[in-house]
Formats: C-alpha cells, structure tokens, sequence
C-alpha cells in the first residue's frame, strides 16, 4: 500500500463527498464500474492509490462538475508521484513511512517530547545515540541509514517556504545525556541556533511544573494548507507511531497541545534555561 499523503487523503474525501452528493452506496458505486465495496473504501480512506482513469470513471458516474473532474484527475496524478521517503520504506513500518509522508506536506509542525529533544532539531551524534539506545538491536549499517533518513526529514525546516514548527520539550530532555558529552553540547547548542529560525519556536516545560498532560508520551500535531485537509495528530507507544484522524482523538490532542503550550516557558526563557543546561553541563 502507498503513503497516505495529504494529497490521497484530499482525493480521497473528494471522492466520498461526490459519490454522497449522487445518492450512492459504496456497493452502487462500485456496480457500475465493476469494482467492490472494499476497493472503493479503501480509495476514499486512502489506503490504495487510485488511477487518473478510475477517478474520471467515478466522477463522470456521480455527475460531477468538468471542472472538478478534471481537478481531481490532477489531484489522482500527483498523489502518484514517489516522495523522498520512498527509498527508505524498506526501513521503517508502514504505520511511521505514513507519518513521514504526512510530515513531509505539512505546513504548520507541532511536537511535543517529553524525554528527548524532538527528531526535527536532532544532530546527527544525538540521532545516532537515540537508535543505538532504541527498543531494536541495530547494526552499524542501520543505525546510519535512519540518522540519513532523520537528517533528511529536517531540510524541509531551511529549505524554500519551510513548515511552521512548534517545538516544545521537557527540561528532563536537556539534562539527561544522549551520547557522550562532546554529543550533548552539540545538540544543545544546535538547538539555540534552529530556535533563531524565523519559522521554528522553542518551549521548554521546566521541571517545576510537575507532573503535566503531556507527560504520559510525545505528541505531534500536522496542519496543512489546503483548507479541505483536516489536522492530523500522531502518538508514539512501545507499539511504535500511531497517526490519528478521527475527530474526536484530533480534538483531545489539540487540547493537550494547548495546555503544554501554556505551562511551558516562553521561548525567550526556553533559550535562557537551554544556555543553563549548557553552562551547567560543561562548566568545567
């Protein structure tokens, strides 16, 4: 199965609100075109790409606009383009190549991590002592290719029309080592330099604030451009990444960003307590 890539997802909700506006079931639908329920569930829920030819075929059933025929059409072309992440899905789960695809459309980034500093503003030393302390046993080889693949995911943040990225961590994640010392500084000091950026915010959740909402796990909020894209929220278990659409998550995950938001520092005092980390770490 392809990525559920922003652009599906707009293809496919097009598809359903037009097969409604037409007064037809799934089984209907799929009748005339000699198809099955399953498949054309799975074209409007983005799970299979659908061709440029069976997209012309539904909406020409449904009656829809030329118009919007033909946008559709361009929609079902593009969202068939292999992304950057494609080369890389032989190493991650379906469930994490899916994020990434998201992510990689994404203009507004919101992360919340509550014991590490989030990928996006991760330095390769740092990348590399995350993996090498992950869940799975890595060869060298393979720790290498996911510090690739991260430092990939973070160019979108200093290339042309970068993403709004919100990024909001606990001070835990400043004090406990990744990696060796020499690791550390860098990550930190790396970390004062992207919170520079004009499109990336910085919020640090002292420790002082005790015990928060956002404790419990990490947290990342995907908004996008096109007003027919909904939000997409994502949680990371033991189980691995979860991304979720449902309204109902989507509105308790909004929530709970909200809330860090405002028990974190501001970000002129999360650069002042990310120079504290530094002095206190390496004062000698």
């Amino acid at each position: 199965m392809a990525p559920k890539t922003a652009r599906a997802r707009r293809l496919g909700i097009a598809l359903r609100q037009h097969r409604e506006a037409a007064g037809l079931t799934l089984e209907a639908a799929a009748d005339e075109i000699n198809s099955t329920r399953s498949t054309l569930s799975r074209y409007e829920n983005a799970q299979t790409l659908i061709s440029p030819a069976t997209v012309r075929a539904l909406l020409t059933l449904y009656g829809a606009a030329a118009d919007d025929v033909a946008a559709a059409v361009a929609l079902a072309k593009d969202a068939r383009k292999p992304g950057w992440w494609v080369s890389y899905s032989y190493l991650l789960d379906r469930r994490t190549i899916d994020f990434i695809a998201l992510e990689a459309e994404a203009t507004g980034i919101a992360n919340f991590e509550p014991s590490v500093v989030p990928g996006l503003l991760q330095t390769a030393d740092y990348i590399r002592a995350v993996m090498r302390g992950g869940p799975h046993t890595l060869s060298d080889n393979d720790v290498e290719e996911r510090v690739h693949l991260r430092l990939d995911r973070q160019q979108r943040l200093t290339g042309e029309d970068p993403p709004i990225f919100d990024a909001i961590l606990d001070e835990g994640a400043l004090l406990r080592p990744v990696g060796d010392n020499s690791a550390m500084q860098g990550q930190l000091r790396h970390l004062l330099k992207m919170s520079e950026l004009p499109n990336i915010t910085v919020q640090v959740i002292p420790l002082a604030a005790g015990y928060h909402r956002g404790t419990r796990g990490s947290l990342h909020i995907l908004e996008f451009a096109d007003p027919e894209d909904p939000i997409i929220a994502s949680v990371e278990t033991v189980a691995g990444q979860m991304v979720l659409d449902r309204p109902g998550d989507l509105r308790t995950c909004t929530k709970i960003m909200e809330h860090l938001r405002t028990v974190a520092l501001s970000p002129t005092d999360s650069r002042d307590a990310i120079v504290n980390a530094l002095k206190g770490r390496y004062l000698a």
